[in-house]
Protein backbone atom coordinates (compact mmCIF):
# COMPACT_ATOMS: atom_id res chain seq x y z
CA UNK A 1 0.00 0.00 0.00
CA UNK A 2 1.51 3.29 -1.12
CA UNK A 3 1.11 6.85 0.13
CA UNK A 4 -2.14 7.43 -1.72
CA UNK A 5 -3.72 4.33 -0.20
CA UNK A 6 -2.43 5.05 3.31
CA UNK A 7 -3.37 8.74 3.33
CA UNK A 8 -6.30 9.32 0.97
CA UNK A 9 -8.28 6.09 0.79
CA UNK A 10 -7.81 3.51 3.54
CA UNK A 11 -8.69 5.91 6.42
CA UNK A 12 -12.08 6.66 4.89
CA UNK A 13 -12.87 3.07 3.92
CA UNK A 14 -11.77 1.62 7.27
CA UNK A 15 -13.69 4.14 9.38
CA UNK A 16 -16.90 4.09 7.35
CA UNK A 17 -19.23 1.32 8.58
CA UNK A 18 -20.68 0.97 5.07
CA UNK A 19 -17.32 -0.25 3.75
CA UNK A 20 -14.84 -2.94 4.71
CA UNK A 21 -11.19 -3.02 3.72
CA UNK A 22 -11.02 -6.61 2.46
CA UNK A 23 -7.69 -6.78 0.64
CA UNK A 24 -4.76 -4.88 -0.86
CA UNK A 25 -2.17 -5.59 -3.51
CA UNK A 26 1.44 -5.21 -2.37
CA UNK A 27 4.17 -6.81 -4.45
CA UNK A 28 6.72 -7.21 -1.66
CA UNK A 29 5.81 -5.12 1.39
CA UNK A 30 3.30 -5.73 4.18
CA UNK A 31 2.33 -2.18 5.08
CA UNK A 32 -1.34 -3.16 5.14
CA UNK A 33 -0.87 -5.61 8.00
CA UNK A 34 0.59 -2.93 10.25
CA UNK A 35 -2.59 -0.86 10.16
CA UNK A 36 -5.28 -3.25 8.97
CA UNK A 37 -4.40 -6.76 10.19
CA UNK A 38 -7.72 -8.27 9.06
CA UNK A 39 -7.13 -7.39 5.41
CA UNK A 40 -5.62 -9.94 3.02
CA UNK A 41 -2.42 -8.95 1.20
CA UNK A 42 -2.10 -10.23 -2.36
CA UNK A 43 1.10 -10.32 -4.39
CA UNK A 44 -0.63 -10.02 -7.77
CA UNK A 45 -3.64 -8.05 -8.94
CA UNK A 46 -5.01 -11.11 -10.71
CA UNK A 47 -5.24 -12.99 -7.40
CA UNK A 48 -7.00 -10.12 -5.67
CA UNK A 49 -9.56 -9.79 -8.45
CA UNK A 50 -10.52 -13.44 -7.98
CA UNK A 51 -11.72 -12.69 -4.43
CA UNK A 52 -15.53 -12.60 -4.60
CA UNK A 53 -15.69 -10.48 -1.43
CA UNK A 54 -14.00 -7.62 -3.27
CA UNK A 55 -16.76 -5.51 -4.84
CA UNK A 56 -14.89 -2.23 -5.22
CA UNK A 57 -11.30 -1.74 -6.39
CA UNK A 58 -9.35 1.46 -5.75
CA UNK A 59 -6.70 2.02 -8.43
CA UNK A 60 -4.12 4.40 -6.99
CA UNK A 61 -1.05 3.25 -8.91
CA UNK A 62 1.24 5.36 -11.18
CA UNK A 63 -0.69 7.33 -13.81
CA UNK A 64 0.61 5.32 -16.77
CA UNK A 65 -0.82 2.11 -15.27
CA UNK A 66 -4.36 3.40 -14.65
CA UNK A 67 -5.74 2.26 -17.99
CA UNK A 68 -4.46 -1.32 -17.66
CA UNK A 69 -5.52 -1.85 -14.06
CA UNK A 70 -8.94 -0.21 -14.38
CA UNK A 71 -9.62 -2.35 -17.42
CA UNK A 72 -8.62 -5.53 -15.56
CA UNK A 73 -10.85 -4.67 -12.59
CA UNK A 74 -13.85 -3.84 -14.76
CA UNK A 75 -13.46 -7.05 -16.75
CA UNK A 76 -13.49 -8.90 -13.42
CA UNK A 77 -16.88 -7.33 -12.65
CA UNK A 78 -15.64 -4.94 -9.97
CA UNK A 79 -16.71 -1.37 -9.33
CA UNK A 80 -13.72 0.95 -9.71
CA UNK A 81 -12.45 4.20 -8.25
CA UNK A 82 -9.32 5.46 -9.98
CA UNK A 83 -7.04 8.20 -8.72
CA UNK A 84 -6.76 11.32 -10.81
CA UNK A 85 -5.73 11.83 -13.53
CA UNK A 86 -8.26 9.38 -14.99
CA UNK A 87 -6.08 8.01 -17.82
CA UNK A 88 -3.60 9.80 -20.14
CA UNK A 89 -5.86 10.06 -23.22
CA UNK A 90 -9.47 10.75 -24.19
CA UNK A 91 -9.48 7.58 -26.29
CA UNK A 92 -8.67 5.50 -23.20
CA UNK A 93 -11.38 7.36 -21.23
CA UNK A 94 -13.95 6.44 -23.86
CA UNK A 95 -12.93 2.79 -23.86
CA UNK A 96 -13.11 2.42 -20.08
CA UNK A 97 -16.41 4.29 -19.78
CA UNK A 98 -17.92 2.00 -22.42
CA UNK A 99 -16.54 -1.09 -20.67
CA UNK A 100 -17.98 0.01 -17.31
CA UNK A 101 -21.40 0.42 -18.89
CA UNK A 102 -21.14 -2.98 -20.58
CA UNK A 103 -20.16 -4.64 -17.29
CA UNK A 104 -22.83 -2.71 -15.36
CA UNK A 105 -20.10 -1.45 -13.01
CA UNK A 106 -19.56 1.88 -11.30
CA UNK A 107 -16.53 3.84 -12.53
CA UNK A 108 -15.51 7.06 -10.80
CA UNK A 109 -12.39 9.22 -10.51
CA UNK A 110 -11.14 10.36 -7.10
CA UNK A 111 -11.28 14.13 -7.54
CA UNK A 112 -11.03 14.65 -3.79
CA UNK A 113 -10.24 18.37 -4.04
CA UNK A 114 -13.91 18.98 -4.76
CA UNK A 115 -14.32 18.27 -1.05
CA UNK A 116 -11.68 20.75 0.17
CA UNK A 117 -12.80 23.59 2.44
CA UNK A 118 -11.38 26.15 -0.03
CA UNK A 119 -13.36 24.90 -3.00
CA UNK A 120 -16.60 24.43 -1.07
CA UNK A 121 -16.32 28.02 0.15
CA UNK A 122 -15.73 29.37 -3.37
CA UNK A 123 -18.77 27.46 -4.60
CA UNK A 124 -20.84 29.20 -1.92
CA UNK A 125 -19.49 32.66 -2.83
CA UNK A 126 -20.45 32.14 -6.48
CA UNK A 127 -23.76 30.44 -5.69
CA UNK A 128 -24.82 33.33 -3.42
CA UNK A 129 -23.85 35.87 -6.08
CA UNK A 130 -21.70 37.88 -3.68
CA UNK A 131 -19.29 39.10 -6.36
CA UNK A 132 -21.85 39.41 -9.16
CA UNK A 133 -21.21 38.02 -12.63
CA UNK A 134 -17.79 36.37 -12.91
CA UNK A 135 -15.27 38.34 -14.96
CA UNK A 136 -11.97 36.66 -14.14
CA UNK A 137 -10.72 33.79 -12.01
CA UNK A 138 -7.20 32.62 -11.23
CA UNK A 139 -6.42 29.32 -9.47
CA UNK A 140 -2.95 28.32 -8.27
CA UNK A 141 -1.46 25.07 -7.00
CA UNK A 142 2.14 26.01 -6.23
CA UNK A 143 5.02 24.32 -4.43
CA UNK A 144 8.70 24.89 -3.80
CA UNK A 145 10.95 21.90 -4.42
CA UNK A 146 14.34 21.88 -6.14
CA UNK A 147 14.64 18.10 -5.91
CA UNK A 148 13.03 15.36 -7.94
CA UNK A 149 10.28 13.29 -6.37
CA UNK A 150 11.30 10.15 -4.53
CA UNK A 151 8.49 8.55 -6.53
CA UNK A 152 10.62 7.88 -9.59
CA UNK A 153 7.64 7.02 -11.79
CA UNK A 154 6.58 10.68 -11.56
CA UNK A 155 9.86 11.81 -13.12
CA UNK A 156 9.78 9.62 -16.24
CA UNK A 157 8.96 11.47 -19.44
CA UNK A 158 5.82 9.56 -20.42
CA UNK A 159 2.29 10.56 -21.36
CA UNK A 160 0.44 10.95 -18.10
CA UNK A 161 3.34 12.31 -16.04
CA UNK A 162 4.28 15.87 -15.18
CA UNK A 163 2.77 18.80 -13.35
CA UNK A 164 -0.16 19.38 -15.72
CA UNK A 165 -1.46 15.82 -15.36
CA UNK A 166 -0.71 15.75 -11.63
CA UNK A 167 -1.69 19.13 -10.18
CA UNK A 168 -3.51 20.37 -13.27
CA UNK A 169 -6.09 17.61 -12.92
CA UNK A 170 -7.27 19.21 -9.67
CA UNK A 171 -7.42 22.78 -10.96
CA UNK A 172 -9.07 21.91 -14.28
CA UNK A 173 -11.69 19.76 -12.55
CA UNK A 174 -12.55 22.59 -10.18
CA UNK A 175 -12.79 25.10 -13.04
CA UNK A 176 -15.13 22.79 -14.97
CA UNK A 177 -17.28 22.25 -11.87
CA UNK A 178 -17.67 26.01 -11.43
CA UNK A 179 -17.85 27.27 -14.99
CA UNK A 180 -18.38 24.32 -17.36
CA UNK A 181 -16.29 23.54 -20.42
CA UNK A 182 -14.37 26.45 -21.94
CA UNK A 183 -14.65 27.35 -25.61
CA UNK A 184 -10.88 27.28 -26.11
CA UNK A 185 -7.57 26.87 -24.25
CA UNK A 186 -4.14 28.49 -24.49
CA UNK A 187 -1.24 26.96 -22.58
CA UNK A 188 2.40 27.50 -21.64
CA UNK A 189 4.01 24.30 -20.30
CA UNK A 190 7.66 23.51 -19.64
CA UNK A 191 10.28 22.05 -17.28
CA UNK A 192 11.52 25.02 -15.27
CA UNK A 193 14.08 23.25 -13.05
CA UNK A 194 17.27 22.00 -14.73
CA UNK A 195 16.91 18.63 -12.95
CA UNK A 196 13.39 17.98 -14.21
CA UNK A 197 12.60 15.96 -17.34
CA UNK A 198 8.84 16.40 -16.99
CA UNK A 199 6.90 19.66 -16.90
CA UNK A 200 6.99 21.35 -13.50
CA UNK A 201 5.30 24.59 -14.57
CA UNK A 202 2.16 25.40 -16.51
CA UNK A 203 -0.20 28.26 -17.15
CA UNK A 204 -3.55 27.67 -18.83
CA UNK A 205 -5.91 30.37 -20.02
CA UNK A 206 -9.43 29.04 -20.45
CA UNK A 207 -11.62 31.09 -22.78
CA UNK A 208 -15.26 31.57 -21.82
CA UNK A 209 -17.73 34.00 -23.36
CA UNK A 210 -17.53 37.11 -21.18
CA UNK A 211 -14.78 35.98 -18.83
CA UNK A 212 -11.44 34.18 -18.55
CA UNK A 213 -10.06 31.58 -16.14
CA UNK A 214 -6.32 31.24 -15.56
CA UNK A 215 -4.89 28.07 -14.00
CA UNK A 216 -1.27 27.97 -12.89
CA UNK A 217 1.13 25.69 -11.03
CA UNK A 218 4.86 25.86 -10.39
CA UNK A 219 7.45 24.01 -8.33
CA UNK A 220 9.45 27.20 -7.79
CA UNK A 221 7.14 29.25 -5.56
CA UNK A 222 8.53 29.53 -2.05
CA UNK A 223 6.28 32.33 -0.82
CA UNK A 224 2.62 31.18 -0.89
CA UNK A 225 0.22 33.34 -2.87
CA UNK A 226 -3.58 33.04 -2.89
CA UNK A 227 -4.77 29.78 -4.36
CA UNK A 228 -8.02 31.34 -5.55
CA UNK A 229 -8.71 34.84 -6.85
CA UNK A 230 -12.13 35.64 -8.27
CA UNK A 231 -13.22 39.00 -9.70
CA UNK A 232 -16.81 39.79 -10.59
CA UNK A 233 -19.07 42.64 -11.64
CA UNK A 234 -19.65 43.58 -7.97
CA UNK A 235 -16.42 42.64 -6.24
CA UNK A 236 -13.68 40.13 -5.51
CA UNK A 237 -13.00 37.10 -3.36
CA UNK A 238 -9.45 36.05 -2.47
CA UNK A 239 -8.59 32.81 -0.67
CA UNK A 240 -5.35 31.03 0.24
CA UNK A 241 -5.26 27.25 0.03
CA UNK A 242 -5.80 26.19 3.62
CA UNK A 243 -7.64 22.85 3.68
CA UNK A 244 -6.11 20.84 6.53
CA UNK A 245 -7.22 17.31 5.65
CA UNK A 246 -4.05 16.11 3.91
CA UNK A 247 -1.89 17.35 6.78
CA UNK A 248 -4.04 15.56 9.36
CA UNK A 249 -4.06 12.33 7.37
CA UNK A 250 -0.28 12.41 6.93
CA UNK A 251 0.02 12.57 10.72
CA UNK A 252 -2.18 9.49 11.01
CA UNK A 253 -5.16 11.41 12.40
CA UNK A 254 -8.34 9.65 11.30
CA UNK A 255 -11.52 11.39 10.11
CA UNK A 256 -13.33 10.28 13.26
CA UNK A 257 -12.22 13.08 15.56
CA UNK A 258 -14.61 15.82 16.63
CA UNK A 259 -14.30 19.01 14.55
CA UNK A 260 -12.55 17.15 11.72
CA UNK A 261 -10.80 19.36 9.19
CA UNK A 262 -11.86 22.81 10.42
CA UNK A 263 -9.65 25.52 8.93
CA UNK A 264 -7.87 28.01 11.21
CA UNK A 265 -9.82 31.27 11.43
CA UNK A 266 -6.88 33.30 10.17
CA UNK A 267 -7.02 31.42 6.85
CA UNK A 268 -10.46 32.72 5.97
CA UNK A 269 -10.96 34.21 2.52
CA UNK A 270 -11.53 37.93 2.00
CA UNK A 271 -14.68 39.24 0.32
CA UNK A 272 -14.54 42.81 -1.03
CA UNK A 273 -17.79 43.65 -2.75
CA UNK A 274 -21.00 45.66 -2.83
CA UNK A 275 -24.09 44.36 -1.04
CA UNK A 276 -27.35 46.35 -0.88
CA UNK A 277 -25.55 49.47 -2.05
CA UNK A 278 -22.84 49.23 0.60
CA UNK A 279 -19.16 48.50 -0.08
CA UNK A 280 -17.99 45.85 2.37
CA UNK A 281 -14.69 44.07 2.99
CA UNK A 282 -14.77 41.17 5.40
CA UNK A 283 -13.44 37.70 6.15
CA UNK A 284 -15.62 34.79 5.08
CA UNK A 285 -15.33 31.72 7.35
CA UNK A 286 -14.57 28.59 5.35
CA UNK A 287 -16.97 25.71 5.04
CA UNK A 288 -15.72 22.39 6.40
CA UNK A 289 -14.22 19.97 3.88
CA UNK A 290 -14.43 16.22 4.23
CA UNK A 291 -13.21 13.56 1.80
CA UNK A 292 -15.51 11.10 3.56
CA UNK A 293 -18.37 12.71 1.63
CA UNK A 294 -16.91 11.26 -1.57
CA UNK A 295 -17.19 7.75 -0.17
CA UNK A 296 -20.66 8.37 1.26
CA UNK A 297 -21.84 9.43 -2.18
CA UNK A 298 -20.04 6.49 -3.78
CA UNK A 299 -21.86 4.05 -1.49
CA UNK A 300 -25.19 5.62 -2.47
CA UNK A 301 -24.22 5.26 -6.14
CA UNK A 302 -23.37 1.57 -5.79
CA UNK A 303 -26.21 0.48 -3.52
CA UNK A 304 -28.99 2.91 -4.45
CA UNK A 305 -28.05 3.89 -8.02
CA UNK A 306 -27.80 7.56 -7.07
CA UNK A 307 -25.62 10.14 -8.80
CA UNK A 308 -21.88 9.46 -8.75
CA UNK A 309 -19.67 11.77 -6.68
CA UNK A 310 -17.54 12.21 -9.80
CA UNK A 311 -18.89 11.06 -13.15
CA UNK A 312 -16.22 9.64 -15.49
CA UNK A 313 -17.49 11.89 -18.28
CA UNK A 314 -16.50 14.88 -16.14
CA UNK A 315 -13.01 13.45 -15.70
CA UNK A 316 -12.83 12.75 -19.42
CA UNK A 317 -13.41 16.49 -19.93
CA UNK A 318 -10.34 17.16 -17.76
CA UNK A 319 -8.21 14.93 -19.98
CA UNK A 320 -9.64 16.58 -23.08
CA UNK A 321 -8.46 19.96 -21.81
CA UNK A 322 -5.03 18.57 -20.89
CA UNK A 323 -4.59 17.15 -24.38
CA UNK A 324 -5.69 20.49 -25.87
CA UNK A 325 -3.23 22.29 -23.58
CA UNK A 326 -0.29 20.24 -24.82
CA UNK A 327 -1.39 20.89 -28.40
CA UNK A 328 -1.59 24.60 -27.67
CA UNK A 329 1.85 24.63 -26.07
CA UNK A 330 3.39 22.81 -29.02
CA UNK A 331 1.81 25.01 -31.69
CA UNK A 332 1.74 28.25 -29.66
CA UNK A 333 -1.90 28.91 -30.44
CA UNK A 334 -5.41 28.81 -29.04
CA UNK A 335 -7.05 25.38 -29.32
CA UNK A 336 -10.81 25.27 -29.68
CA UNK A 337 -12.76 22.65 -27.77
Amino acid sequence: MGMSGIVFHAPFIATNPKFKLVATWERTKNVTKEKYPDAVVYRTLEEMLQNDKVELVIVNTPNVTHYTYVKMALRAGKHVVVEKPFVPSVAECDELIALAEKQNCILSVYQNRRFDSDFLTIQKVLREGWIGDIREAEFHYDRFDNDLSYKLHKEKLEKGTGCLYDLGSHLIDQAICLFGMPEAVFADIFAMRPVSKVDDYFELIMYYSGFRVRLKASYQVREPIPGYVLHGSKGSFVKHKADVQEGLLQKGILPTIEDWAIEPEDKAGVLHTEIDGQIIRKAIPSLVGNYMNYYQLLYDSIREQKKLPVDPQESKAVIKIIEAAFESNQNKCWVKL
